[in-house]
């Protein structure tokens, strides 16, 4: 379907239910198979004018209001979201918290956000009011909140709905940062943000029959924007299933694609990863992945090797390789900074390790040694536009330069909400020449080459050992292939300060399987292996390892990795440990001489 220009998000909506009232929008799958309801585009308008409605009355134009729903009550969500566009409220889309650390964040969004109403559904609202209750008699520093539960308001109120017009640039609504590295920060969206992101979608896609699967959180930006907004953008329809049902089953994944023939539907590395590792041949008989024609992924890192093995098992299913679309972006730029081209494989290079660890890209052919594998994620999206800038010069790196990533586009948003230090630091970045040309600082590292965006790691985890930069996702990969024990995409990479010296520290999950006949003589094998690996294939020494119960590691619910988190559970002896290896004084590596561990020599 052709997309005009639209002002706002209320007008997108709008039109979409007066020219296609009758056609379904959004289909919810519970336990990941079965149809148990379904939104049309008439019926989302007249929802979210209800909402709307109750919303005017105890609110205000520019007011923030907390939405807090369950996995399984995605459609209630979604007209709680455009409710609170049609009110011209702020939207705050947030989980109900579910441990002490969650309530604690719950309430410091609150605080922050100033928020007075929060929007939830009727099965939920008697619980969440009691907790609120409990966590506010213990502090005299939370505000009163109102809660109203969206599914109990009548249509009939969407009547007394007054339609506002709300300019493009305005808020529509925050979306926090992951905190995989530091604290979450309320991202602003705007109006125009999003249209700009699905306008740009469209345009990368113009032929699509859009035909969605989407697993994804709505509270995380890939969720929301690719799964919520661009079906509305595009007039098309899409199928949602809980996370929950897909992590404990991702062959539901696979067999809901199959069923509703899903084109497009994704979501973060580690999904095909866990695809490879726990489906089983029996339970996808007759799966057909030929409809899927982009299989997005976007998480860090995107490793070569999940492509890989993802395509070798599905493809006798119809998955082809060139339906995997990778693409880079951030809270911050509301979803998108650059992708691949369409139907064509992303394009793999082959670098100089060392030269990468001293910012510089060196290509060298597949198999010499010290060769590293990156994979591009692609061009930037329309009408933005990327550089790289060294982070200490701010100037623009040579050609050959690993540097940070700087971003201008009509899609990124502007600001941080009531965080004026940051906003500067991050979203008003200028170059040492004195241009005036403000650009999005990402805080990640990477190069361009041919027009195509390799990211090489964060700019805030880069460590340095013995004068030389290492990025964790290196050092988290080595551990992992380390010993058949250990499991993948599970493990953490950071330094700590001991006695003024950088020292490396590895966090590292155990397989569940190897976990059931673990000793002590294999923890010994395992740690050997880890310490041994590290040295022959990057020189440097381990301080400490931590090795994890499983599904144990700190992560965003998107799966990236928490470093920084990871790093202050290990200084506050709060990870969930198996055993715990500290590298005695006695066996500590002189840099000038390698051969003692054993194993060096004969490498």
């Amino acid at each position: 379907m052709s997309s005009p220009s639209f002002k706002s998000l209320i007008d997108l909506l709008s039109d979409r239910a007066q020219k296609q009232p009758d056609n379904q929008v959004f289909t919810f799958l519970k336990d990941g198979e079965i149809e148990s309801d379904c939104l049309t585009y008439q019926t989302l308008d007249g929802q979210a004018r209800a909402i709307a409605a109750s919303l005017q009355s105890v609110t205000s134009v520019g007011e923030r209001v907390l939405l807090v729903y369950p996995f399984n009550a995605s459609l209630e969500f979604i007209a709680a979201l455009f409710g609170c566009f049609y009110a011209g409220a702020i939207a705050i889309p947030t989980r109900p918290p579910q441990n002490t650390e969650e309530c604690a964040d719950f309430g410091f969004r609150i605080q922050e956000c100033q928020v007075g109403i929060a929007l939830t559904c009727g099965a939920l609202i008697d619980k969440l009011q009691n907790s609120w209750l409990e966590w506010l008699a213990e502090s005299l520093d939370r505000p009163q909140l109102s809660w109203i539960a969206t599914d109990l308001i009548s249509l009939d109120t969407g009547s007394n709905w007054q339609k506002r017009e709300i300019d493009r640039d305005a808020i529509a609504y925050f979306q926090y940062t992951s905190g995989s590295t530091g604290i979450p920060k309320a991202v602003t969206i705007s109006h125009s943000n999003v249209l700009q992101n699905c306008a740009n979608f469209q345009q990368i896609f113009p032929t699509l029959d859009f035909r969605g699967l989407n697993w994804l959180p709505l509270t995380h930006d890939m969720g929301l924007v690719a799964g919520i907004m661009q079906t509305i953008y595009a007039g098309a329809c899409t199928a949602l299933m809980s996370p929950i049902a897909v992590f404990q089953n991702p062959s539901r994944w696979l067999k809901a694609i199959s069923t509703h023939k899903a084109t497009i539907s994704g979501g973060p590395n580690f999904i095909y990863d866990l695809c490879v590792q726990r489906v089983k041949p029996e339970q996808i008989t007759n799966l057909d992945l030929s409809s899927w024609e982009i299989a997005g992924n976007a998480a860090e890192p995107i490793r070569p090797e999940t492509l890989e093995n993802f395509t070798a098992l599905f493809a006798p299913y119809g998955f082809r390789r060139e339906a995997f679309y990778l693409s880079y972006g951030m809270a911050e730029a509301t979803l998108g900074i650059s992708g691949g081209a369409v139907k064509e494989r992303s394009a793999i290079q082959f670098v100089d390790e060392q030269a990468l660890e001293q910012n510089r890209v060196v290509m060298v052919a597949e198999g010499q040694p010290g060769a590293r594998r990156l994979i591009s994620c692609g061009h930037p999206w329309p009408g933005n536009r990327v550089i790289i800038v060294n982070p200490k010069t701010l100037t623009p790196c040579l050609s050959d330069g690993v540097g940070e990533i700087w971003v201008q586009g009509a899609g990124l948003s502007r600001s941080y909400w009531h965080r004026p230090e940051e906003t500067e630091q991050t979203f008003q970045a200028y170059l040492s020449d004195g241009s005036k040309d403000a650009f999005l600082r990402t805080g990640d590292l990477g190069f361009l080459y041919n027009n195509q965006l390799f990211i090489t790691g964060r700019l805030k985890d880069m460590m340095i050992f013995w004068g030389r930069n290492f990025y964790p996702q290196t050092l988290e990969q080595t551990s992992e292939n380390s010993h058949p024990a250990l499991s993948a995409n599970a493990s953490a990479a950071f330094s700590v300060d001991v006695n003024g010296e950088e020292r490396l520290v590895i966090a590292q999950e155990v397989d569940r399987h190897a976990l059931r006949k673990l000793n002590s003589e294999q923890i010994a094998e395992i740690i050997g292996a880890i310490r041994q690996t590290m040295v022959m294939q990057h020189l440097v020494e381990v301080y400490a390892i931590a090795l994890l119960k499983p599904a144990t590691l700190p992560k965003t619910l998107s799966g990236k990795v928490q470093r920084r988190r990871c790093r202050d559970q290990f200084l506050a002896g709060t990870l969930t440990v198996i055993e715990q290896w500290f590298c005695p004084i006695s066996e500590r590596l002189d840099p000038t001489d390698l051969t003692s561990l054993p194993g060096i020599q004969e490498a």
